[in-house]
This record gives structure tokens, sequence and C-alpha cells, in this order.
């Protein structure tokens, strides 16, 4: 009855903003909070920019609410990974009521991982088995930071001075957070971490780490998968175990206990994408 409800709302909620509000010039959405900050730091003063998924939530399964989609609605542009379970879930649902939007694929040209290519991820985590953490890594936020340029040069033609101008300021940007991330790491041997929800994949590729995830085929491992879990951190000397606010802690503490890892709290969907990376290599090089 519930679900019955929310659609009807939905389609009420639709019909009146399309009777009142027609699509705004300067509004786009994002799917996650990292994508906002690349949009902002490129768009400037020039769009106005949302994000759907509010934090504490996952991407993975959130349902927006009524007064969202209406958001969403009047947006001009969509800027999205294209494989985050929301985004497989709502697109065409949400452009089959807005087809004027347009559809931004920020990880377009960037080498997606499917999780059975990782050899200590050995099940799937996200809808078509592609991991879509690419803000995670340095070459991931260097493609979404080209794919947004790209995006507001096509929204909006007359300034592309100033679209340029701010993306030398973020890629310079991104480039010191490269430099501080790399020197923080370099020095590390051991090269491995255990995470619950498995976030650092692309972070993991790049700079040479092992990722030990502890959810299972997205749900919380069995006794005999966890006892398995916590044999091979002792094997790869993970000295990490990293939990995310939108999951339990529980198993995450066990892992620590037992491993006499660090448990150290994270967020990847952080809006402060810089700020956010830089915390996890001092954690794993156990700096403040």
């Amino acid at each position: 009855m519930k679900r019955i409800y929310f659609f009807i709302t939905l389609a009420c909620l639709y019909v009146l903003s399309g009777c009142t509000s027609p699509v705004e010039r300067n509004y786009v959405v994002v799917t996650i909070e990292p994508l906002r900050f690349f949009a902002e730091k490129i768009a400037g003063n020039q769009f106005l920019i949302h994000t759907i998924v509010p934090l504490g939530q996952s991407p993975e399964i959130y349902d927006p609410t009524p007064q969202q989609m209406v958001r969403i609605g009047k947006s001009r542009a969509w800027l999205q990974i294209g494989h985050i379970g929301f985004e497989q879930a709502w697109t065409q649902r949400i452009l089959n009521n807005n087809p004027q939007m347009q559809v931004f694929d920020l990880s377009a040209g960037f080498s997606l991982l499917m999780e059975e290519e990782n050899e200590t991820e050995l099940h799937s985590h996200h809808p078509g088995g592609v991991d879509p953490h690419i803000w995670s890594c340095i070459g991931g936020a260097r493609a979404i930071a080209d794919n947004t340029l790209q995006a507001f040069l096509l929204l909006d033609k007359d300034n592309e001075t100033y679209y340029r101008q701010n993306y030398d300021s973020l890629v310079a940007e991104i480039d010191r957070t490269e430099a501080l991330v790399r020197s923080t790491l370099s020095p590390l041997e051991e090269r491995a971490f255990v995470i619950y929800h498995p976030s650092l994949t692309y972070f993991a590729r790049e700079f040479e780490f092992v990722q030990l995830c502890i959810e299972t085929d997205g749900k919380e491992p069995s006794p005999a998968q966890l006892k398995e879990l916590v044999n091979r951190a002792k094997e790869y000397q993970a000295h990490v175990v990293f939990v995310q606010q939108e999951f339990d802690r529980k198993n995450a503490e066990r892992m620590a206990e037992e491993t006499q890892c660090r448990l150290v709290a994270i967020n990847p969907l952080n809006y402060h994408w810089s700020d956010e990376l830089i915390l996890i290599a001092n954690a794993l090089a156990n700096e403040p």
C-alpha cells in the first residue's frame, strides 16, 4: 500500500511540475557528493548543482522522495557514473518523465573494472558486476574532470573560457593531491587493507594495494567467510580496517579485534574529494 501511495504521489507531483515548473536552464543534478565537488569546481557560478543521494544513504539502493523527483524533473542535465545502483534503477524512469534532460557519463573513456578481474574480490557487489567507484583514485578523478568539462561546454558554449580556466585549477588540485598521496604511501612495505564495502578498488589498483572485502555478494559474511578473511588479512599483513557510515560496523570491529588492525572510519562519498583521499592515505601510513 505504501508503494502504491508513493507512485500516486509521484505521478501527481510530476503533473504539477510539468504544469508550473519547466526545465530550469542552469539546474544540474549529480548522483553523489563527490561528483558535486567536480561539477561545482568547473561550473563555478554558472550552474546550480544538486546531489540526489544524500549523505549517509547507500547510492546502490537509495529510492528518491517524490519531492526529489520533482527537483530532478526540473533539471537540465544529470551527471552520473552510469554504473551505480541508483542510476541503473532510475535513469530510464526519470528520462521518461523528463525527455529534455541530458545525461552525461562521467566514466566515459576510463578503464572500468569488472569485479571478477580483481583476484581479491571473488564476489559481485554491484549491479552488472562493474565497480563504479572511479572517484576513489587519481586516474578516475581526471576522467571525471575531463568529462565534466565536456558536459558544461555542451550545455553552455558561451562561457567556454570560464569553464576551461576552472578546469585547469581543478587539474592543479588533482595534481597536488596525487603528489601528496604518493609521497605518503611510497615508504610503506605492507600494501594491504581490509574494508567493509569495496569502495577503494581503483585506489588499490592505482597505488598497488591489496583490498580485502568483508561484504560478500552485498551481504554480511558467514562465520566461515569471516574466519577466512581474518586469515587472509594476516597473510597479507594488513594493518587497517576501514569502515563506512552507510554500513554496519559490527563485523568490521570484529575483524579489527581478531587481526589487531586499527579501525578507521572513512567516507568515500565525502564532498571534499581531496581531503578524503589524503585522509585514507594518512590512515594507511598510520599518520594523524
